[in-house]
């Protein structure tokens, strides 16, 4: 187990993570996209894309830099309107262009997604999940709960340490949902083959609800 944190505040921490991961955000909603739109190993890369970016905030958070969103209005408006503007761009482009999800019905389930689109829909993941700083004062508020709690965590190291810990499992939860996701909804993409209306409506909703999630991201106070 890990050397800072007694089992009983990990278990906590890893039924609170698993309980925050399971509720439905931009993520979900954008790697069921990419799951459906270029297939499994494309949601499978924009999972890990997601869970890199939790890594990231979760650095962030251990060294300090994550205090600046909380203390300084115009950074944190900088962060928060470039992730509006991002989850806008690819609701537009879901919608009016329909990005992966446009050639679905003529597809070939056999065809093979190049390592450029895997790059692509990883990093994607990346800028979701970073451009939130809602998920930066999230992990700020979260991690410290969680550590001092044993022996030899009283140290600024120890706590460091700890917060990457704890982060870092909340990395894998995430990547193994949102892998789970990709993939199950890489399986659905046969199925729209053969029903391109379905392929619309999923075109649609997931456009809607990317911009929806985009103008809330706006409209957020700190």
């Amino acid at each position: 187990m890990l050397p800072h944190i007694d089992l009983h505040t990990y278990l906590l921490f890893v039924g609170a993570a698993v309980t925050l991961i399971l509720m439905p955000g931009p993520d979900t909603v954008f790697v069921l996209t990419q799951g459906v739109g270029a297939g499994k190993r494309s949601g499978l890369a924009s999972a890990l894309g997601v869970s890199t970016g939790i890594l990231v905030h979760t650095t962030a958070a251990a060294v300090g830099l994550a205090a600046l969103l909380r203390t300084s209005a115009l950074a944190f408006s900088v962060i928060k309107y470039a992730g509006a503007a991002y989850l806008l761009y690819l609701g537009a482009k879901t919608l009016w262009g329909g990005g992966e999800l446009d050639d679905l019905g003529s597809l070939d389930t056999s065809t093979e997604i190049t390592d450029t689109e895997l790059r692509q829909g990883y990093l994607r993941g990346v800028t979701v999940n970073v451009l939130n700083p809602k998920v930066a004062l999230f992990f700020l508020a979260l991690l410290p709960q969680f550590v001092g709690s044993g022996a030899g965590s009283a140290s600024g190291a120890g706590t460091t340490l700890e917060m990457l810990a704890l982060g870092g499992t909340y990395a894998i939860l995430t990547a193994l949902y949102l892998g789970t996701v990709g993939l199950l909804s890489g399986g659905v993409r046969s199925a729209f083959q053969t029903r391109p209306r379905l392929a619309d409506g999923l075109r649609w909703l997931s456009g809607s609800v990317l911009v929806a999630l985009g103008a809330v991201l706006a409209l957020e106070s700190r």
